[in-house]
Formats: structure tokens, sequence, C-alpha cells
């Protein structure tokens, strides 16, 4: 919860607000039994892998396109697959760096571990047609949309 070095302990006085401690307004509050912290059922590093990345998705006249926020993850770390009933699924891996030894972390805000999301396509998506480009850490996921037919009127003139 604090920029201040550790020797402050975890609670300091000192308000961070990019800590990813969180606030328990139950906390010190005992009620004829235990009750867990939720700080303590979600570790901060698997509630941010949890979360995946943030993705965008717009429509155009012509196609469906999603772009997700992937900085420092490499193509190939990557899967972008689309499931018979119309699913696209975007999911991969963010690896940790290499401890060295010798070195000291004073703040770990990066996330790190699997990532998956998942979006219903809607009835004009061409599945069999999705491109998927990489560029600058933006994932850009592109799904045409079938042309929409416009119906075939033909004026039947009335006799009599």
């Amino acid at each position: 919860m604090s920029i201040i070095p550790s020797n402050f302990g975890p609670r300091s006085n000192v308000y961070d607000p990019f800590s990813r401690d969180m606030w328990d307004p139950m906390e010190g509050f005992t009620f004829g039994g235990s009750f867990p912290r939720f700080s303590d059922q979600i570790p901060p590093e698997a509630a941010a892998a949890f979360a995946g990345p943030k993705i965008d998705w717009k429509e155009t006249p012509t196609a469906h396109v999603f772009m997700a926020d992937l900085p420092g993850v490499r193509k190939e770390e990557v899967k972008v697959e689309v499931e018979d009933d119309r699913v696209l699924q975007i999911s991969g891996e963010r690896r940790r760096e290499q401890e060295e030894h010798g070195n000291t972390w004073h703040r770990v805000e990066r996330s790190s571990g699997k990532f998956m999301r998942r979006f219903r396509l809607p009835e004009n998506a061409q599945v069999d047609q999705v491109r998927a480009a990489m560029e600058n850490g933006v994932l850009t996921v592109t799904v045409p949309k079938e042309e929409v037919k416009k119906p075939h009127v033909k004026s039947i003139e009335i006799s009599g």
C-alpha cells in the first residue's frame, strides 16, 4: 500500500493509488467465527492473470475488429481460435522475467501468467475468413461480415 520501503510494514499511512493491496472493511471484526479476508482469498498475481488483457471490439460496415493490448507478449505466445459455435477465443501466456541473483525487486506490478478471453460472434460473422496481426504490442483480429443480401422484390400487377 506504500511506496515507502518495506521496513514501514505492509499497512502504511502513506496512500498509494497504484497499490494492489485490497481494503477489507471487515478487517478486525469477528462475528462469532472467523471469516477469511477477501484479500487472502485471491492473490494479486492471480487476480491480474484472471482479468486478462484489455480488448476493444468495434463493428465497421464490413467487419468486426478486436484489438487486444498485449505489451511484452510475442505473437508465438498468443493463440487465436474460432470454435464451431462462433466463439472467438484469444489466449496465451505472458512469461515472468527470470530473476537474477543479487537483484532486489521493489515493486512487481506487471502481470504474468496465462490469459483467455472469449467472445460470441454474431450470425453475420464469416468465421472461415478470420485474420489476425500483431504490431507494437497490439493484437488485431478482423472477422469479416457477410454481405447483407437485399431481398429481390418483384412487383405484381393487379388485374381487374
